[in-house]
C-alpha cells in the first residue's frame, strides 16, 4: 500500500506526533523535557509523507487549499483533508498513549489542552482592544 493519501496521512501523523510530543515533553510533569521546537515534526512530517507516495508532501489542510487555489485543480482536496484529518488524530492518540503516566501527575489543565491546541496567553475582547 503506497500512495498521496497514505503519504498524507502518515506524514501529518508524523507531523503531529513529533510535534505535540515535544509540546508533551516540554508541559507535562516528570517528563524530562527541554525546550524544543517544531522542526524536527515539520521535516520528519514531510520525508514520512514523500516515503509513503505523497510527493507533495502538503501534510496540513491550508497547504491543500492553497495547492488547489493556485492550480484551480481540486480533485485531491477532500481526500487529502481526510487523510491529513485522521493522521492528526492518530498522531495525537499516540502522544496520549506515550505520554500516558503523565497526564496524571499534571495538574494544570490548560498545559495539557496545549498540547493539542493553542489559545491566546492573555485573552481580550477585540471591541476593548482598541481602547
Amino acid at each position: 500500500m503506497h500512495g498521496p493519501l497514505l503519504g498524507e496521512f502518515m506524514g501529518t501523523m508524523v507531523l503531529v506526533l513529533f510535534g505535540d510530543g515535544v509540546v508533551a515533553n516540554v508541559l507535562l510533569k516528570k517528563s524530562k523535557g527541554e525546550g524544543a521546537g517544531w522542526g524536527l515534526g515539520v521535516t520528519a512530517g514531510i520525508c514520512t509523507a514523500i516515503a509513503c507516495g505523497s510527493p507533495g508532501a502538503h501534510i496540513n489542510p491550508a497547504v491543500t487549499l492553497a495547492m488547489a487555489l493556485s492550480s484551480h485543480q481540486w480533485a485531491n482536496v477532500g481526500p487529502f483533508w481526510a487523510a491529513q484529518i485522521l493522521g492528526a488524530f492518530a498522531g495525537a492518540g499516540l502522544v496520549w498513549l506515550a505520554y500516558l503516566p503523565h497526564w496524571k501527575e499534571t495538574d494544570d489543565q490548560a498545559a495539557k489542552l496545549g498540547i493539542f491546541c493553542t489559545a491566546p496567553a492573555i485573552r481580550r475582547h477585540l471591541l476593548l482592544s482598541a481602547f
